[in-house]
């Protein structure tokens, strides 16, 4: 770890002192929770967080990175203390109102496969048009600052076309290839004689690659629709195809309307795919009636076919201002789920304090004549901001079911953001 932190003052220290512009934000979080061992015996934890958001800037030019420092105070888990780096990267925006490209580690946002990756993204866009393209490796566990060892079993690869010149329309067409390599590890079989021997477990690489695309249409903030297909060029076969509409047909009243059609999303050479599985169908229809400007009604109903069989869901709901109230129920092959939930959230004094309440209660049974399996859950916090650019997080998490019985935790957080021009 503290090559990493010498390496990560080395990378920064020049942009700092010549930049234009440095803005972020720094967060230090306490959290308490109790453990329960194989004996059932317990032991009570407090761990901490401290977070970084830095960027700085000069002109088109920055330089942008997100880490994590987390460990235990007293009892201390496996791995720590834990430097987590989610982004580290170097950035050029709209180069000769053409080009942006970024270098390092940085997040990857996709609807197949998505995660942080060491690496290079580039992307020309002009006159409605944008290409983009991206290559790197995976990273390893607990987002260590280290590359990959191994490029040709952990590595990304993706590219991007985007046209937006059609009036109103969006058409985009994606390729992705993730592969990973499983770590390895030992463990216990037994052998030929039935005797306990450790074996080391070596896995083969797995992978996803897929071929998207997607077309959104709105009018005039009155219709929207949307389409995307994905397929599987590993398995050859479509893995995913959805349309979702929208419509207003009044300021009171919006229309929704939703359909899927989605395969097991199952890696290339793991070994998931020697099993036997089957696709499912969604569709779902939804209306949402506006009582007023602080007040709404919504409703939704969906059915899910599997093979041979269907299950059904019904979600309806109450938004305010002050927060909203739901109430789920899912019956048939799915089995039977009763949820009902509610969340208020207000702030007073210009935001100075902002109480929130959250509370949940679910059961339910894998069919009528089984047995019911219930969870309670409550949040209760407090932000407080004193100052524009701190504030203050304080939160009571409750638990209780069958395996977390009375469940109790804390949470406080202290936030911190700056924007300096030099």
């Amino acid at each position: 770890m503290k090559r990493s932190i010498v390496l990560l003052v080395l990378l920064l220290l020049p942009i700092l002192i010549t930049a234009q512009n440095i803005n972020g934000r720094f967060s230090s979080s306490v959290y308490s929770f109790e453990r329960f061992d194989t004996k059932n015996e317990s032991e009570s934890y407090l761990r901490t967080f401290q977070s970084l958001t830095l960027n700085a800037s000069q002109g088109n030019f920055s330089l942008r990175t997100r880490f994590n420092l987390e460990a235990n105070i007293g009892n201390s888990l496996d791995n720590d203390p834990r430097l987590r780096f989610y982004n580290l990267y170097f950035e050029g925006r709209n180069l000769w109102d053409l080009v942006t490209f970024r270098v390092g580690r940085q997040s990857m946002f996709n609807t197949v496969a998505g995660g942080v990756y060491d690496g290079a993204y580039l992307e020309f866009n002009q006159s409605g048009y944008k290409l983009s393209g991206l290559y790197g490796g995976n990273v390893p566990a607990y987002q260590k600052l280290e590359l990959t060892d191994d490029w040709s079993n952990n590595y990304v690869m993706g590219a991007q076309f985007v046209a937006t010149s059609i009036t109103n329309t969006r058409i985009e067409l994606s390729y992705i290839d993730k592969n990973y390599k499983p770590m390895e590890y030992t463990a216990i079989r037994m052998d030929e004689n039935f005797n306990p021997v450790e074996m080391l477990i070596q896995r083969n690489s797995s992978q996803y690659k897929f071929a998207t695309g997607k077309i959104s249409y709105t009018y005039a903030k009155a219709l929207k629709l949307y389409t995307r297909y994905d397929y599987d060029l590993n398995f050859n076969t479509t893995s995913k195809f959805e349309i979702s509409g929208a419509y207003d047909p009044s300021d009171k009243i919006k229309l929704s309307l939703y359909y899927n059609y989605r395969e097991p999303k199952i890696r290339y050479n793991s070994i998931f795919s020697v099993f036997n599985y089957g696709n499912t169908q969604e569709i779902e229809g939804g209306i949402d009636y506006r009582l007023s400007q602080e007040y709404s009604l919504l409703g939704k109903f969906a059915n899910v076919t599997y093979e041979g069989e269907t299950a059904q869901r019904m979600t309806i709901g109450f938004n305010s201002v002050f927060g909203n109230i739901s109430y789920r129920k899912t019956f048939g092959y799915a089995g039977e789920l009763d949820a009902i939930s509610v969340y208020s959230a207000r702030s007073f004094m210009d935001g100075f304090i902002t109480p929130s309440l959250g509370f949940a209660y679910t059961t339910y049974k894998l069919s009528p004549d089984a047995e019911s399996n219930n969870i309670t859950t409550l949040l209760a916090g407090t932000n407080v901001r004193p100052w524009k650019a701190v504030s203050f997080d304080l939160q009571l998490q409750y638990l209780n079911n069958k395996i977390y019985n009375n469940d109790l935790r804390f949470l406080f957080k202290l936030n911190y953001w700056f924007n300096t021009n030099i």
